[in-house]
């Protein structure tokens, strides 16, 4: 066999194994491990793999995984979610529709908090949805908005999908978040132009009943008790970052530092739940970086085989063209968004898709917004949906389906396909900040 064969073989050998129910991580390893000893040897594919293992997980950078992860989960217990909630809900209960677009405000503040679509969806699945419906919203609508807006975890900065893109293409982290600012609120504010578009529109959509109960009128003095602990954060961890004070590791530091002053101030952290933070925040921390060496060895072994150098041949001819590998490749990323996880999506693809990009011209830091965009659209897609499921898991609603809050999403999908077409159309949104 050619290294040409060897490596395809490599790619159909990874499907098969994860179709089958292998963890992506042990996969990649398997495969990149025989084909580099089928293209030169055994010797050869051992101390490939040591290289990889010490060249992936010795930079300082990685720091960065643990600590925004442990932010992001002390943020969750503190009770910030439900504050962010509380203060756009008052700013916003006359607006029409206000308490769906106060979602989408509360669950983009949170994501400049935490970086982590999920957490996002499980707080606002407890605070949001229970109040949507006691105000006559439907409770497809409800639960749609928060898995919706619970995408913008993984664009708003800072990001722990930004964060793994910034690794395996070799990019600036503090580049990748200042490029995830302006698709952020693009993104807010395409959804937030769906929502009053469905309430006046498609009001039985939107709408349950008339009959609501009055809101709670909490005075401006508690809503700024309750934003400020919100923008001490924001500021500490985002103004350090951009005002050149901290580098990303660093930021995430002060971040983690000030959420367990924010969480202890609030006593709603004892010892227990602090080790059980500290181990979660372990695992989810050992799985992403063992995931990242794992790529890094599946990228080096591609490379070795030439597949990446023959599909930018065929890719970048005049009959298909750069732009029409671009959209192949997003409507790929959206089809595997339906099957895996976004984290996955990513491993799989990039090694094969950065080197085709960069010969293509393309400017990888707005690419990279393009794919964490695509990869999030699958977090509301069936059959998988994480969202969907970590919504349907974290209500107390035996009546509630799956597939109602996946038809509840499904507007938020079609918003965040237009939000993809606009940033095609117009790369500087994402570019612009990193320019300056």
């Amino acid at each position: 066999m050619s290294s040409l064969e060897i490596g395809s073989a490599a790619i159909v050998g990874l499907i098969a194994l994860i179709g089958i129910g292998m963890p992506i991580g042990l996969g990649m390893l398997l495969v990149s491990f025989i084909g580099v000893a089928l293209i030169r040897n055994d010797a050869v594919a051992t101390n490939m793999m040591t290289a990889v293992a010490n060249d992936s997980l010795e930079e300082y950078l990685f720091a960065v995984v643990p600590l925004f992860v442990l932010m992001g989960l002390l943020v969750t217990v503190s009770g910030v979610g439900r504050d962010t909630f509380d203060v756009f809900q008052r700013m916003l209960h006359k607006v029409t529709a206000g308490l769906g677009i106060a979602t989408v405000f509360a669950n983009a503040v949170f994501a400049s908090i935490t970086g982590v679509s999920i957490a996002s969806a499980t707080v606002f699945s407890r605070v949001a949805v229970p109040e949507m419906k006691r105000h006559g919203y439907t409770r497809k609508f409800a639960t749609g908005v928060v898995a919706g807006s619970s995408v913008l975890g993984m664009l708003i900065p800072p990001s722990l999908l930004l964060i793994v893109y910034a690794v395996l293409a070799e990019q600036s982290v503090g580049a990748m978040f200042l490029a995830g600012i302006g698709p952020g609120i693009l993104l807010s504010a395409v959804f937030c132009v769906t929502i009053l578009w469905l309430a006046r529109n498609r009001s039985d959509f939107v709408f349950e009943r008339t009959d609501v109960e009055p809101f709670e009128d909490i005075g401006w003095g508690a809503v700024a008790a309750k934003f400020v602990p919100i923008l001490s954060l924001m500021l500490l961890v985002l103004g350090g970052l951009y005002g050149g004070f901290f580098n990303p590791t660093e930021a995430g530091a002060a971040g983690a530092v000030g959420a367990l002053v924010i969480a202890l101030w609030r006593r709603s952290l004892d010892r227990r739940t602090f080790w059980n933070l500290l181990v979660e925040t372990g695992q989810i921390t050992v799985s992403v970086l063992f995931l990242i060496l794992a790529a890094t060895f599946f990228s080096r072994m591609l490379a070795l085989s030439g597949v990446p150098r023959e599909l930018a041949e065929f890719f970048l001819q005049d009959a298909i063209g750069p732009y029409g590998f671009l959209i192949a490749y997003l409507l790929l990323i959206v089809v595997l968004g339906c099957l895996i996880d976004s984290i996955s999506i990513m491993l799989i693809m990039l090694p094969i898709a950065l080197p085709v990009a960069d010969a293509a011209g393309f400017d990888l830091i707005w690419f990279g917004i393009l794919t964490v965009v695509c990869v999030e659209m699958g977090l509301l897609t069936p059959p998988f949906g994480l969202s969907v499921y970590t919504i349907k898991s974290a209500m107390d609603d035996a009546d509630m389906s799956v597939g109602e809050v996946f038809r509840g999403a499904l507007p938020f999908v079609g918003a965040m396909a237009v939000a993809l077409v606009i940033l095609v159309l117009f790369p500087p949104i994402s570019t612009w900040l990193t320019r300056i």
